[in-house]
């Protein structure tokens, strides 16, 4: 017996070896030189694979297992290739190993590469690439790496553009490395809308595009006549991430739908910490030189004014406007000053503890049926302890995530 269990133990330490974790395994590049294929430099790696590999995001049956997933850099051929120093044998062993091709296959288009030297010849067809769509918006960020000012543009794309669902469908197999509950959109669903954003390089004399990142956009129609867009998706690819991109294709994509008498104002479905952190940043840059947002009638509160100007003229919807004013305020506000500060406080925890009150309610409902009053009353003075301690913490984390976005406009 004691040799069978140790058996056992030996296998099992032997199959532990061949367990890789995929979010190390897969190695993305954007390619716009040949050079790039060799350069460790220019990989990247996933942040999930979850939704491909499962949770815990391992692929078993490999040794050394590299799943390379490279892109040219602006149309985003692709070339697909696994690699590994050994792998499991079902003769052997008596297991199999996963299989990782299929896996990936499912969420790629077809027609990739799987060797280089085809790679490499599409990719000195690049030259050929032009963005797709209307022209948005131009701007350029210094880089202290190559020493000079790089151009980056943002477009707006549709499934007309010649190319461009194919391109699309390249492009979102980036969602399921980079955001956690990625899905792929109904592209035959005429109201979405894509904004893209590119980096302008020069490559031997030409002018080439790459692929920056991407927006997608869905509008919901609002009777009668109008419509209300709703941010569905936003990527920045990694190696251009933390540039300030993010608030770029924001911006543009506000600015779009400000000029349209249709639109009411503008959404997004469950947005992620960041996101938010980057609209804050974006709405007061938009909203501070408003009249209604000035030091004197921050001071006086949150007004109906503010709701309507921010609507009318930005398309910013009621809940955004109540955090730019609260942002806007913070910066309004000497926050030494005893009076002030405790002003400030109360105003924003009145917001904080209307969700509170209302669970308050709702509980004290449910006790009135099932218990005695004089327990009810001391639950309630512990709810109310608790909410006390839950709601300055609240608070505390939001003056410091305002402080940040105060930070980054006085920058700007």
């Amino acid at each position: 017996e004691n040799l069978f269990l140790s058996g056992l133990t030996a296998m099992e330490k032997k199959l532990a070896e061949y367990k890789c974790s995929t979010n190390e395994a897969i190695q993305l590049k954007l390619v716009r030189f040949p050079e790039d294929l060799e350069d460790e430099n220019t990989t990247f790696n996933p942040e999930y694979s979850h939704q491909v590999f499962g949770d815990d995001e391992v692929a078993f049956g490999y040794k050394g297992l590299k799943i390379l997933l490279y892109y040219i850099a602006g149309n985003l051929s692709t070339l697909f290739r696994i690699e590994y120093a050994s792998k499991v044998n079902e003769k052997f062993d008596c297991v199999e190993a996963d299989d990782v091709e299929s896996k990936i296959r499912e969420i790629i288009p077809p027609g990739f590469c799987t060797n280089t030297d085809d790679f490499v010849s599409l990719l000195e067809k690049e030259v050929n690439f032009k963005p797709f769509g209307m022209l948005l918006h131009t701007y350029s960020i210094h880089n202290e790496e190559a020493g000079e000012d790089i151009t980056y543009q943002i477009y707006k794309a549709d499934m007309t553009c010649p190319g461009f669902r194919e391109y699309h469908e390249r492009l979102q197999t980036f969602l399921m490395w980079f955001i956690e509950t990625a899905s792929f959109i109904d592209v035959d669903d005429e109201r979405w809308n894509y904004f893209l954003v590119f980096e302008k390089y020069n490559k031997d004399g030409a002018t080439l595009f790459a692929t920056v990142g991407y927006m997608t956009v869905y509008n919901y129609y609002v009777y009668p006549d109008k419509t209300r867009p709703r941010v569905s998706q936003m990527l920045i690819l990694p190696p251009f991430q933390g540039e300030g991109h993010g608030a770029q294709l924001l911006e543009t994509v506000h600015r779009y739908y400000m000029s349209s008498p249709t639109v009411l104002d503008i959404t997004a479905e469950d947005p992620s910490e960041n996101y938010v952190k980057l609209r804050d940043f974006v709405l007061v840059k938009l909203c501070q030189d408003l009249l209604c947002f000035s030091p004197v009638k921050l001071m006086q509160g949150f007004s109906q004014e503010m709701v309507t100007e921010a609507q009318q003229k930005l398309k910013i919807n009621k809940q955004h406007t109540r955090r730019v004013y609260e942002i806007l305020r913070l910066r309004a506000t000497n926050m030494g000053d005893a009076e002030q500060s405790r002003s400030y406080r109360l105003d924003v925890k009145r917001r904080l503890i209307g969700p509170y009150k209302k669970k308050q309610r709702e509980l004290a409902k449910m006790r009135r049926c099932l218990r005695p009053e004089e327990m009810t009353n001391q639950l309630n003075q512990i709810d109310l302890n608790l909410q006390r301690e839950q709601l300055e913490e609240s608070f505390q984390q939001l003056v410091s995530d305002y402080r940040r976005v105060l930070e980054r406009l006085a920058q700007a």
